[in-house]
């Protein structure tokens, strides 16, 4: 009984950590991260990522624009999350981690939403803090570091009081910000515990284990025990259909999907019958479901003649936001897909049965996708992570979607 005693007490007392996603993306991008802090000892229960209904920022933040969103949406939203997290968790305080725009959002709702007296650290990863460019016209938009709203940010003190804030980012590698500030706003915060992660991009220096290092020791005051994830004997995932609309990416629901998972051997062929298979309700929710933890699988998402199949590595771990993206009038094809990084050419050696693919671009990585040309069914690696992939069929665009890697 001491012992259960004791245990409770150590549960109460990790700060609840709650994970802000940037433009356009989504919960999803959190899943790695999230399966490292549990895997060094975090509570699932004290993880917490945020899914904004809008994640598209406006082009010109005062004007309203359909199903996009503005920086008051977006704190408000993060503020009623928060919210939610300190009455489930009867905690004191949170912690943020944001990825890019996700850290505009933090900033905020530190500011000017009431955060400041709840949130005990703020980690902004890939976050262009003075802008991703720099011009006096389209001084309404989010991302201007000229404008009115970077501008009342970083007017005065950088940081708020009481808050602990740390950023990461790249050496060289962001496509939107660079330290020394060339070209672009530097995302360096004046009172930041400013941390560079040498090689990284935009992307990954929120979603690579480098970078969860940073954030778990700037909240923990110690090293993690393992970058690697440790896997779940038994893992469950579930997840939801999001879709598009008004040319946005969106995370509204999407019903009426049909949605089916398959196991798959290592030439991308379905093995047996569909592990899930379901047309989405309202709430565009599928699952749990049970899967190996080195079982690879196909997600076929398929509406009103547009189906897109997403190949996936195994899961490691049980997770909730496994979520998918539907889009009308997709066209056949096959690509590799990086949702928490970029391809660049010499770094990112992405191999289909042992060869490497060509069409990586060069440079400072900016692509999340390369088209795979003339690839028949097999293995696609990229950094020792295994997608079984087969060629697209007809109209049905194929995609091989990395975890993290």
């Amino acid at each position: 009984m001491r012992f259960f005693f004791l245990f409770a007490l150590t549960l109460v007392g990790q700060t609840p950590v709650v994970f802000v996603h940037g433009n356009g993306d989504d919960a999803a991008k959190w899943m790695g991260i999230l399966w490292l802090f549990e895997s060094n000892g975090y509570p699932r229960e004290r993880l917490f990522p945020v899914r904004f209904t809008n994640p598209s920022a406006r082009l010109n933040d005062a004007k309203f624009e359909a199903f996009r969103s503005s920086t008051v949406d977006q704190a408000a939203e993060l503020g009623a999350a928060v919210t939610r997290v300190l009455v489930e968790t009867r905690a004191g305080n949170v912690a943020l981690i944001g990825s890019s725009r996700g850290g505009n959002t933090i900033r905020n709702y530190v500011k000017n939403g009431g955060g400041a007296g709840v949130v005990s650290h703020a980690m902004l990863a890939g976050t262009p803090n003075h802008g991703v460019f720099l011009m006096d016209t389209n001084l309404g938009n989010e991302f201007n570091g000229r404008g009115a709203f970077l501008g009342q940010l970083n007017e005065g003190d950088e940081t708020v009081a009481g808050v602990r804030f740390l950023t990461t980012l790249s050496d060289s590698f962001d496509k939107y910000a660079q330290p020394n500030g060339a070209g672009v706003g530097s995302p360096r915060l004046k009172g930041a515990e400013n941390v560079v992660l040498p090689g990284l991009d935009h992307r990954e220096v929120a979603f690579r284990p480098e970078a969860f290092r940073a954030f778990f020791k700037f909240l923990t005051g110690k090293e993690p025990a393992t970058l690697t994830v440790v896997p779940e004997a038994a893992p469950r995932i579930s997840g939801l259909v999001t879709g598009f609309a008004g040319g946005a990416a969106t995370n509204l629901a999407e019903a009426g999907v049909r949605l089916r998972v398959f196991g798959l051997d290592g030439k991308g062929a379905r093995v047996g019958a569909a592990v899930v298979d379901v047309v989405t309700g309202v709430d565009g929710r599928w699952g749990p479901v049970e899967v190996s933890n080195s079982g690879m699988y196909e997600f076929e998402v398929e509406k009103a003649g547009s189906v897109i199949r997403y190949f996936r590595s195994a899961f490691l771990r049980s997770s909730d936001v496994v979520n998918l993206r539907w889009r009308p009038g997709v066209s056949g094809g096959t690509v590799a897909a990086r949702p928490q990084g970029y391809f660049s050419k010499g770094r990112d050696l992405l191999r289909f049965e042992g060869e490497l693919v060509e069409g990586v671009p060069a440079g400072v990585p900016t692509a999340d996708s390369v088209v795979l040309k003339g690839v028949l069914g097999g293995i696609l690696e990229l950094r020792g992570e295994k997608i079984a992939v087969r060629p697209g069929e007809g109209a049905a665009l194929h995609v091989a979607e990395f975890h993290w890697d």
